[in-house]
C-alpha cells in the first residue's frame, strides 16, 4: 500500500489534527470535527490513525554496530533533579567529538527521536536527547498517553532539566566542550529558548518551533539555522517580530522556508513528512553543524 502523503488528507483535516497535536483540540473535538471530511467508507477514528506516527521502519535501527548507544542520567538540580535520556555514540570514534543536544517534540522521547540521535551520530557527532517526561514516568509508548501526560509538566523545571543536560554534555570526557542544540516543534522552541539562555552554546538549529520574546531574543549569541515550513501558519506568524530582533542585535542566522510543506515535515513516521524538504533540511543542518561544532 503506498505511503500517505500530506496531499491525501483534507487541508481542514490537517488543520484539526495540528490543533489535536497541540492541545488546542481534545481526541473528541477532533472526531467529532473531522468526521465530515470522512470519505469512502473511513472514519473520524480511520483519519486519526493514518495521521497518527508509526515507528515500525527507522532509518537507523537501534541495534546498529556503527553506534553506542545507552541511557544516561545527569542531575539538575534546579530542575526535576535528575534528567534522563537516550546517549548515541559512534563505535570506532577515535579522539573527542562535538555533541549534538536533540529535544523531542510534546510527546517525549520516542522512537522517531532516538532515531534522530543515532543518524546525528553516524555524522560523527555524540547525540544526547533528554526525555522530558522522565518526572512522570517517562515515554509511555503511546503518543496519546505521551501527548496527555506533557501538560502537567512544570516547564521551568523542564526547561532547567535541558539546561543542566547542556552543561552535563559540554563536561563530558569524551567531548570536546561544544555543544549544538536541535529541536522539533515542541523541542524547537526549546532550541529557541536555551539559545536565550546559554551564551556558550556553539549552534542551534529550531524546526518550526515557537519563537522567544524580542527582548529575550536580544541575549542570543550563538548561531542559528532555523526551519520553517511553508504552510504551518502558526510558527510563521511569529517570525517577522523573531527576524526583527535578530537583526537588531546583530544575531548570526539563516531562515529557510520549505515551500508547501506541512508543520512536522521532518518527522518521517507521519504523513505529514515531506521527503524532499525534509533532506534538504537534514542536509543543511548536520553541514551548519559540521562547521559550527568543528
Amino acid at each position: 500500500m503506498p505511503r500517505l502523503t500530506a496531499t491525501d488528507f483534507d487541508p481542514e483535516v490537517l488543520k484539526l489534527f495540528d490543533g489535536y497535536v497541540h492541545g488546542r483540540l481534545s481526541r473528541r473535538d477532533f472526531l467529532a470535527r473531522a468526521g465530515r471530511y470522512a470519505v469512502g467508507g473511513a472514519t473520524a477514528a480511520t483519519l486519526l490513525a493514518q495521521l497518527s506516527p508509526s515507528f515500525a521502519a527507522p532509518m537507523v535501527a537501534a541495534s546498529d554496530a556503527r553506534l553506542k548507544t545507552s541511557y544516561q542520567e545527569f542531575p539538575s538540580p534546579q530542575g526535576y533533579g535528575t534528567v534522563r535520556g537516550y546517549l548515541a555514540i559512534p563505535a570506532n570514534a577515535r579522539g573527542k567529538l562535538p555533541v549534538i543536544l536533540v529535544v523531542h517534540e510534546n510527546r517525549g522521547l520516542n522512537p522517531h527521536i532516538e532515531d534522530i540521535a543515532r543518524r546525528l551520530a553516524l555524522e560523527g557527532f555524540i547525540a544526547y536527547a533528554p526525555d522530558a517526561l522522565f518526572p512522570l514516568g517517562g515515554y509511555p509508548g503511546d503518543e496519546d498517553k505521551a501527548r496527555a501526560l506533557f501538560p502537567k509538566l512544570d516547564q521551568g523545571k523542564t526547561r532547567a532539566d535541558f539546561i543542566a543536560a547542556f552543561h552535563a554534555l559540554a563536561a563530558l570526557p569524551q567531548a570536546t566542550g561544544k555543544v549544538g542544540v536541535v529541536g522539533f516543534c515542541y523541542g524547537g522552541g526549546i532550541a529557541n529558548y536555551l539559545a536565550t539562555q546559554l551564551p556558550e552554546l556553539a549552534a542551534a538549529v529550531p524546526f518550526y518551533g515557537s519563537q522567544p520574546s524580542p527582548a529575550e531574543a536580544a541575549k542570543i549569541r550563538a548561531p542559528l539555522m532555523i526551519h520553517d515550513a511553508g504552510k504551518d501558519e502558526r510558527i510563521l506568524a511569529g517570525w517577522p517580530a523573531y527576524e526583527a530582533a535578530l537583526q537588531a542585535n546583530k544575531v548570526n542566522y539563516q531562515h529557510f522556508v520549505y515551500a508547501g510543506a506541512e508543520h512536522g515535515f521532518n518527522n518521517d513516521t507521519t504523513p505529514r513528512y515531506d521527503e524532499t524538504a525534509a533532506k534538504l533540511a537534514w542536509g543543511r543542518t548536520v553541514a551548519f553543524f559540521k562547521e559550527k561544532l568543528g
